[in-house]
């Protein structure tokens, strides 16, 4: 599992959008592989805009709150998370993912 803590105001954020879709693609269905994305500091309307121009095809929670920021130690989008199938986090990413960076990340947490 991805969890990725994003928001539409954060450039980084739109420019790594394409690679979690592609990935999560090619591997989510044959490797199981799960992405989900936390709304940061963000309003709902402008998410939603966000993720139908970008084609983002995972689930969003709103983390209106703040909680579930706080529970990750959250500095601010984009940070994601790779968490292994025991639920044992294995890697975490503060700023953008690149390619290389999310190929390193996913081995920590791949199927073996």
């Amino acid at each position: 599992m991805i969890v990725n803590f994003w928001a539409s105001w954060c450039t980084p954020c739109r420019d790594e959008f394409p690679l979690f879709q592609e990935r999560l693609s090619a591997l989510g269905p044959s490797d199981g592989l799960v992405v989900i994305g936390v709304l940061y500091k963000d309003q709902a309307d402008l998410a939603t805009k966000f993720l139908d121009e970008l084609g983002a095809t995972w689930p969003t929670v709103t983390d209106s709150d703040g909680s579930i920021a706080a529970a990750y130690r959250v500095v601010a989008p984009p940070q994601t998370y790779f968490i292994d199938s025991d639920g044992i986090l294995r890697g975490m990413q503060i700023g953008q993912v690149e390619p290389e960076d999310f190929d390193t990340q996913y081995a920590k947490i791949a199927p073996r």
